[in-house]
């Protein structure tokens, strides 16, 4: 790694995700914060709340982006955050990337094709 490279990456996903069981999804959430231990009972009567009322709310307590670093060799996970929300989606529809919202501070796109890697 040269000296002008960072070691920090910003890995950016954007998915939609459709809810077919709106209901299998609630119950799920509920019960992973009925089963974290570590939760305080206010912020657990809070978080039962929100998920019972609010599909991308449950969705956000189940997927958790740590997990998909967690094992990858190499890799100190530094900051992670997310969010979910509810959304309109056209599967017929081109999903246009916005290159505004997904250039680097150095000016590189985020929908740019990457080279095959060299497997040998």
């Amino acid at each position: 790694m040269s000296e002008e490279q960072s070691e920090y990456v910003r890995l950016r996903i954007d998915m939609v995700l459709e809810a077919s069981d709106v209901l299998l999804l609630i119950e799920a959430a509920r019960s992973r914060i009925a089963e974290d231990e570590l939760m305080p009972d206010e912020e657990r009567n809070l978080a039962l709340e929100a998920v019972s009322q609010d599909a991308a709310e449950a969705l956000a307590y189940l997927v958790d982006p740590i997990d998909l670093v967690s094992e990858v060799p190499g890799v100190e996970l530094a900051h992670a955050s997310w969010s979910s929300e509810l959304a309109e989606y056209d599967p017929e529809e081109e999903w246009p990337w916005d290159e505004e919202e997904w250039d680097t501070e150095e000016g590189d796109g985020g929908a740019e094709e990457l080279p095959e890697p060299d497997v040998r």
